[in-house]
């Protein structure tokens, strides 16, 4: 009696401890950082799914199958209700979906399948996302309708889908190949993607690093200490050319501004508004060097106005968007955006114009050029080799 008693509890002590251990095996727990926080989900082994077959319409409908009965809305929920309480716009929401997707699939181990997890992260949040193949590539799409430049594209049923990794496959002229969507949809992934970034993130202050910047205004110099954070960076390694607007209105992070803005708004303190602006462009102009995308990208690249901060070199749209961003930022006067065929400048709405105006829609703007030319342009001024050319407005701020 007792030997049979205690086999039984032999038997429900080791039943108990498989069933511990498989608790165990299973449960998974994606920890990473992400700027200033720490991301921790948890979940179970069930959302790693293989990917191992030659690439094709079925075998990436298999991975969907498969993963699409993983537990994988812990994850989900987690990416949205970070996104919801940190008012990530889309672009950065994307790049915790990649980070969030490194940790399931290391990129560099299998790119295919780190690819199908970043699209089914993205649609799973609702945005409408697509894959398509070309040859021996996985292409993911998402639709977007913003313009945008210098990225594949295709239009379907009269709606845009930009590619979201072309970058990752250098050179390709994916537009030539024959490119194949693959008949795979997540219900309910209906929104488009927006490329705009009104707000960005918040880093950690022991990442950000001081640099120094230096002009002369009126005979004096005056001296900078710019705290800058090297992420950026690589927020912005795969960003389009997106419109003028979009980039324009691209803030500083809040480090960045504080180090900035304030001191700027201290030196220019009893400075009339037209020597104040004349101040800020000859900031924008002379503090940094120049140099042309091409030869310092290899390729057309508009900066964000802390990328222009953060680099050594910039181009005219890059002084432009900086320029304008202080403006906006410590006047918020109406503005132009000039576009020539080989220049891009700014012109302001002061209270009476400087100069000769630029005439826009019945009102009268003065020319601010913060770019670096063969003549010392005051405000009001525009480059003898430029008087002639025709331009375009490419975009018009009017304050609320």
């Amino acid at each position: 009696m007792k030997t049979g008693f205690l086999i039984l509890v032999i038997t429900a002590l080791l039943n108990s401890s498989t069933a511990v251990s498989q608790v165990q095996r299973n449960a998974l727990d994606i920890n990473f950082e992400f700027f200033d926080d720490t991301i921790d989900i948890k979940t179970d082994s069930s959302v790693f799914v293989s990917f191992n077959a030659p690439l094709s319409a079925e075998t990436i409908e298999a991975f969907c199958s498969k993963i699409n009965t993983a537990h994988y809305q812990a994850i989900i929920d987690t990416l949205i209700e970070y996104k919801e309480k940190h008012g990530l716009n889309d672009w950065l929401y994307y790049q915790l979906i990649r980070k969030t997707a490194q940790q399931i699939s290391a990129k560099n181990e299998n790119y295919l399948r780190y690819t199908l997890y970043k699209w089914f992260l993205l649609s799973k949040s609702g945005y409408d996302a697509t894959l398509c193949t070309a040859k021996d590539e996985l292409l993911f799409y998402v639709r977007s309708d913003e313009n945008i430049y210098d990225i594949p594209f295709y239009i379907n049923n009269g709606k845009q889908y930009v590619c979201l990794n072309a970058h990752d496959y250098g050179k390709t002229d994916i537009d030539n190949d024959t490119v194949q969507p693959v008949p795979v949809h997540i219900a309910g992934a209906q929104n488009a993607f927006s490329y705009r970034v009104t707000q960005m993130p918040d880093f950690k202050a022991c990442d950000y690093r001081e640099k120094d910047l230096q002009f002369t205004y009126d005979d004096k110099v005056y001296n900078f200490k710019v705290m800058l954070n090297p992420q950026v960076k690589n927020i912005f390694a795969n960003y389009p050319i997106v419109d003028f607007e979009s980039y324009f209105n691209i803030p500083l992070s809040r480090e960045t501004y504080s180090s900035l803005i304030p001191v700027l708004k201290k030196n220019m303190a009893g400075m009339s508004q037209e020597k104040g602006i004349d101040y800020l462009m000859r900031f924008t102009r002379y503090a940094f060097l120049f140099e042309n995308d091409q030869d310092n990208f290899g390729k057309e690249k508009r900066l964000s106005p802390e990328q222009t901060l953060l680099y050594d070199h910039s181009d005219c749209d890059d002084r432009a968007g900086l320029f304008f961003y202080f403006v906006k930022e410590i006047y918020n006067l109406p503005m132009i955006v000039l576009l020539y065929p080989t220049h891009v400048t700014v012109a302001v709405k002061f209270n009476k114009p400087v100069g000769k105006p630029v005439i826009y829609n019945g009102s009268k703007y003065s020319v601010c050029d913060p770019t670096p030319q063969a003549e010392d342009l005051a405000v009001g001024q525009v480059s003898s080799s430029l008087r002639k050319t025709a331009y375009r407005v490419v975009y018009a701020y009017n304050p609320e």
